[in-house]
């Protein structure tokens, strides 16, 4: 991994205005992935949004992360099914045309 596709966890914090606890505990509860390079820490790019949408439910909607963590998951498996739907619908396409 790149460099340049690592945030510091603590520029990060200081831009979004939140605590490093709260990114160490979503990533304690695998939510989100920390990555430590001599002593510093390190968040994935690609993380943002996710780490964005957590923020938001925990200090505007007040969710902790045990309730961010089960929306997650939910979150997760509705996308799954709705990616498994269209795979069907596909499926079941070809075999109308038939």
């Amino acid at each position: 991994m790149q460099t340049e596709d690592l945030i510091p966890a603590n520029e990060f914090c200081i831009h979004y205005n939140t605590e490093f606890s709260f990114v160490q505990s979503l990533s304690q509860y695998g939510l989100i992935e920390i990555t430590t390079i001599e002593n510093n820490a390190y968040i994935q790019k690609e993380q943002l949004s996710e780490l964005e949408k957590f923020i938001r439910f925990h200090y505007e909607m007040g969710i902790n992360i045990e309730g961010i963590e089960a929306i997650h998951h939910i979150l997760q498996r509705t996308h799954d099914l709705q990616h498994e739907i269209n795979r069907l619908k596909n499926k079941l396409q070809l075999y109308e045309t038939e």
